[in-house]
């Protein structure tokens, strides 16, 4: 019985000391952000990639570097291809915060595409969508941390 007391008490400790861990995330706001778009879908082989563009005053979480309202940021390529006549896209983004990363990640998502003869790449200009920076609300704030 008593490994078994051990064990939950053990448990306690380290759910007490995750909970604190997490208090200490802050949300911060950022200069800027470099991000690409992704879009597919499960209906044909076009894939779309944006160019990586920079998203100025981003907000992200501190402790992880996650990018505050990542959805929302989706969503507004979502909405884009929407009002082309392109709905039901599955749309990412993926960011980072320094250009040299975002390349490398650009680069590494391209080539998959690229090799396969399944799928046909197109390019989405920066002067046709261009991600907008969203300030996060409360809920955001306190959400992701």
């Amino acid at each position: 019985m008593k490994p078994y007391k051990a064990l939950i008490m053990a448990a306690a400790i380290m759910l007490v000391g995750g909970m604190s861990l997490g208090a200490s995330a802050k949300v911060k706001c950022v200069p800027k952000v470099y991000a690409f778009g992704f879009a597919a879908s499960f209906n044909d082989s076009i894939v779309y990639f944006t160019d990586i563009q920079e998203i100025d005053s981003a907000w992200i979480n501190d402790k992880n570097k996650f990018l505050i309202g990542r959805d929302n940021y989706s969503y507004q390529l979502k909405n884009y291809f929407a009002g082309i006549g392109l709905p039901h896209r599955t749309c990412i983004i993926s960011f980072a915060l320094n250009r040299k990363d975002i390349e490398k990640k650009y680069k590494k998502m391209k080539e998959k595409y690229t090799k396969s003869e399944n799928f046909l790449i197109k390019s989405i200009d920066g002067n046709e969508f261009s991600f907008t920076a969203i300030k996060p609300d409360d809920f955001d704030m306190n959400s992701e941390k």
